[in-house]
């Protein structure tokens, strides 16, 4: 088990405009289970397959505990990678499947089989040590190429969108057996997935990652609760944060028609800036439904009924007229839920709104989340 550390790593193809990775600073804690998570194409698996060795790192270097492995060759830096498609060998049974790094390296077969059969007993394959992967499930697959990482005794565990090719049912129980099995080991683990669930879910910390550029590290709550920008406030959480353009006056700003009052400590930031506008952001269940004339008005398009939980879809009709008009997602009573059609009024829990510059997507200093809401009212109080 080892520290991670990137310092500065950057990661640019030949030919390409600009680097995949860049700069990214970032320490791992030993132990620590860390997701990479972002869009197509923002550098998460880039980031994983440079610790690995099996992408060079172009600036900038990356070290496993004491060691700089920024140029070693993958064999050298102690790591077991998981990857998304199993990289199973077809013709060998479990047990070989499991074993065969360390017979490359020259292990005696008794130590082999121990740990095999070990890591079979953490993993329950132990019925399936004879059987090649063909006739195995998706998730006993992916099992088998946990126990060939977890053989090895590495210090980190490096995993690659492991639960991709598997069903939605079978990718949330494994994501569980990971998280729990990770914890039992104790084993640095750096995770890369493109679903922000997976990640929210399964890391100790969550690193968002958007055009090569590290957006915000931080645990699973501060990331819902205190997003650092536009695009990881609009990427984490499921369903998304409705983000929303106001213009501002010395009373707030103006949703829907009405006014929401924003504390003074925000005021003052946006003032300082000179900003005329700004980016409202809230949960789906920050909102509260009241009696026509309370709130803003929404118009519902859709209801999603899923049991315990309701969400509405539908249309704000912003005080920019009809090209301002914001499809928005907001958690209704799931016994009671609203008609489709229906035109319901809501009112912002002034607590949980958030409040980004329209300019340069940052948090304002001082908006609501870090004042309690100081100074600060509902929509529907103007």
């Amino acid at each position: 088990m080892a520290t991670i550390t990137y310092e500065h790593a950057t990661v640019q193809y030949p030919g390409a405009e600009r680097p995949s990775v860049n700069a990214l600073d970032l320490d791992i804690a030993d132990g620590e289970f860390l997701v990479l998570v972002g869009p197509s194409g923002c550098g998460k698996s880039t980031s994983l397959r440079a610790l690995a060795g099996l992408e060079a790192v172009t600036d900038g270097s990356i070290r496993i505990g004491d060691r700089d492995v920024t140029h070693l060759p993958p064999k050298e830096r102690d790591i077991a990678m998981v990857f998304q498609n199993y990289a199973l060998y077809p013709h060998m049974s479990v047990a070989d499947n499991m074993g065969f790094a360390l017979k490359i390296s020259g292990m005696k077969k008794e130590e082999i089989r121990k740990r095999v059969e070990e890591a079979a007993r953490i993993l329950d394959l132990e019925q399936y040590l004879e059987r090649k992967p063909k006739a195995l499930s998706g998730g006993q697959r992916q099992r088998v190429a946990m126990g060939r990482a977890i053989v090895r005794n590495p210090q980190a565990f490096l995993m690659d969108e492991p639960l991709s090719n598997l069903d939605a049912k079978l990718r949330v129980q494994t994501r569980t057996e990971i998280a729990a099995l990770q914890r039992r080991l104790g084993v640095t683990t750096v995770y890369v997935t493109h679903d922000q669930v997976e990640a929210m879910t399964m890391g100790d910390r969550v690193c968002v990652l958007k055009d090569g550029y590290l957006q915000q590290v931080d645990t699973p709550r501060n990331l819902y609760d205190r997003p650092d920008n536009v695009f990881v406030a609009g990427f984490i959480g499921s369903p998304a944060m409705n983000l929303v353009d106001v213009d501002l006056d010395q009373d707030g700003a103006h949703l829907g028609g009405r006014v929401l009052a924003l504390p003074r400590a925000t005021m003052s930031a946006l003032s300082g800036e000179g900003a005329k506008t700004a980016t409202v952001g809230f949960r789906p269940e920050a909102v509260t439904v009241v009696s026509e004339g309370e709130g803003f008005p929404f118009e519902v398009v859709v209801v999603e009924e899923l049991g315990s939980d309701a969400y509405a879809y539908g249309t704000l009709h912003t005080s920019r007229g009809s090209e301002g008009d914001k499809l928005m997602t907001i958690r209704v009573d799931a016994k009671r839920p609203p008609m489709k059609g229906e035109t319901i009024h809501l009112r912002v829990l002034p607590d949980e709104v958030h409040v980004f510059s329209t300019e340069t997507g940052r948090r304002v200093s001082g908006d609501v989340a870090s004042v309690s809401g100081s100074g600060a009212t509902g929509v529907g109080q103007g």
